[in-house]
């Protein structure tokens, strides 16, 4: 029965003796009551009130059993079974001490987490149930974007892979640009998704904004960093001002995605540095003129710096990246693991930038939101304020704060939300956490989910593989899940190796070390 009551939680006497006999119970979720992570109810006048235990302690005096439980929702009870039908999130009546409890039945589960009519897709099971499906609200999901969270060998990728398959065949013609820093969800979603990498992005270097110039070109720093970005801005404003789509636009900045001659720019660097007037000595154009020499000359930079890439395409690229139309393939797949790691960081922020900018400039025409994934969103969204790859933080912090308004949803996908920048993760309004192993990230999750979650987050350490907790706008109340078998062809090439097994084989070393130097040599696949 219920003996103390509080806002949000309560704590409620369980007889031990009634626990054991309920533990024999054939349906699952009666033999489960009464145990931490399970659920009860109580009748409130003409309601049920349904709550989580979240912890449970031996009251040695009455040999009871005393536990904390937080309110979930209440349903309408039916007249002729007893049981709950109608349910809905938060709580408008509490019981009053001495109210009686009585363990939720698997058919009860079904009423509690039964989909409504919002589009939604099912992902898998409620624990600890057999047949009712949890759902996610895929509107209230990506409308407040969402964080999949969990250790390394959880089954983190196929989750995500699940997650995704699931939206692209609910929702065949979206727009979804997946950043893939393992390049391992290519084979996954190679029948209903486009493919991109180093052989076939084509990112024309001039779609980069001032900031993002400055990251790839100036190698400086301090004092000395803030002289050769001024001197950058300068030259690169009048190198798009060449362009005849200038003379076109009434007003021209250094950010403005105009295309423009990278000799153009270094002629026009060479020319200020031998003037006369200049405010500094030739060092600082050097310095310029080196790195833009040097990328230039690079191979490893031709998907973005060719020379090839010098037309103005940014509708065509647009168009291919974002999906428009999707051809019944609506997720790309951004496979920058082939991408020299210094400039990887600069990829994302102008592919995450281009996603923010169309949606603002495209208000005024037939919305098509786009929801962009962040695999290893601790790489791009690091907590650290200094040191390289500000501009994509800057840019998926805005994306998480604002996206919301402009019809452009946010993913994060990571192993390590205690790495995240302070307050990303709280923006998000679903999220799904699979095992947590480091102390300092489940406190992070915990900090960032809901108050009524607190009972199953403490469940987050004891996760199996591919089981996930679920809470936020994307279900209906939080719920833990054993997620769906994804077909194989369907999976991302995400496995662990088998050691014992592999380390029998042999035979074939030398072809296989002369075609992985060849393609180590060529930096390509």
């Amino acid at each position: 029965m219920v003996f103390q009551i509080a806002g949000s939680s309560s704590k409620v006497m369980i007889d031990a003796t009634r626990l054991a006999v309920l533990g024999q119970d054939p349906d699952p979720c009666t033999a489960m009551a009464g145990q931490v992570g399970s659920q009860v109810k109580m009748r409130v006048g003409q309601c049920w009130l349904v709550a989580s235990v979240r912890a449970m302690t031996l009251d040695q005096a009455s040999k009871s059993i005393i536990a904390d439980i937080d309110f979930l929702g209440e349903g309408d009870e039916e007249k002729l079974t007893g049981r709950i039908y109608r349910f809905r999130r938060g709580v408008t009546r509490y019981p009053t001490p001495g109210t009686d409890i009585f363990p939720v039945s698997g058919r009860d589960m079904q009423q509690i987490y039964a989909a409504d009519d919002r589009p939604n897709v099912e992902i898998g099971t409620v624990y600890p149930t057999n047949d009712t499906r949890a759902a996610l609200y895929v509107d209230s999901m990506l409308g407040k974007h969402f964080a999949l969270l969990g250790s390394t060998g959880t089954g983190k990728s196929t989750s995500a892979a699940l997650i995704l398959h699931r939206i692209c065949d609910l929702s065949p013609q979206g727009h979804i640009v997946m950043i893939d820093p393992h390049g391992e969800y290519g084979a996954a979603f190679a029948n209903n998704g486009a493919v991109f990498d180093i052989n076939n992005l084509a990112l024309p270097y001039w779609l980069m904004n001032f900031e993002e110039h400055c990251e790839v070109f100036v190698t400086s720093s301090g004092s000395e960093r803030t002289v050769d970005c001024d001197i950058l801005a300068k030259c690169l404003l009048a190198a798009r001002s060449k362009n005849r789509l200038a003379e076109q636009i009434g007003r021209l900045t250094v950010d403005s995605p105009i295309p423009y001659l990278l000799s153009d720019l270094t002629s026009i660097l060479q020319n200020e540095m031998g003037k006369l007037d200049k405010g500094t000595n030739s060092l600082p154009y050097m310095r310029l003129k080196t790195k833009i020499d040097e990328i230039k000359a690079d191979p490893r930079y031709s998907f973005m710096f060719s020379g090839m890439l010098v037309a103005d395409t940014m509708q065509a690229f647009i168009a291919k990246i974002f999906r428009l139309p999707s051809d019944g393939k609506p997720i790309s797949i951004i496979d920058v693991s082939a991408m020299p790691s210094d400039i990887t960081s600069t990829v994302v922020s102008v592919l995450s930038r281009l996603v923010f900018d169309y949606a603002i400039w495209a208000r005024d025409e037939p919305q098509r939101p786009i929801l962009l994934v962040c695999e290893e969103a601790h790489r791009y969204i690091p907590n650290s304020t200094t040191g390289a790859g500000q501009a994509v933080r800057k840019i998926l912090e805005r994306i998480a704060k604002e996206g919301r308004k402009y019809g452009v949803s946010l993913g994060l996908i990571t192993q390590r939300p205690s790495d995240l920048a302070e307050g990303v993760l709280s923006q998000c309004g679903t999220i799904i956490s699979m095992r947590l192993n480091n102390d300092r990230d489940q406190a992070f999750v915990k900090a960032a989910m809901p108050e009524g979650a607190r009972g199953f987050l403490d469940s987050i350490p004891a996760l199996r593989n591919r089981e996930a907790i679920i809470c936020g706008e994307g279900v209906a109340v939080p719920i833990r899940v054993a997620l769906d078998n994804l077909e194989e062809h369907r999976r991302p090439a995400s496995g662990d190796p088998s050691f014992t097994e592999l380390w029998r084989q042999s035979g074939g070393e030398d072809a296989i070390l002369d075609r992985t130097i060849t393609r180590w040599r060529n930096q390509g696949r």
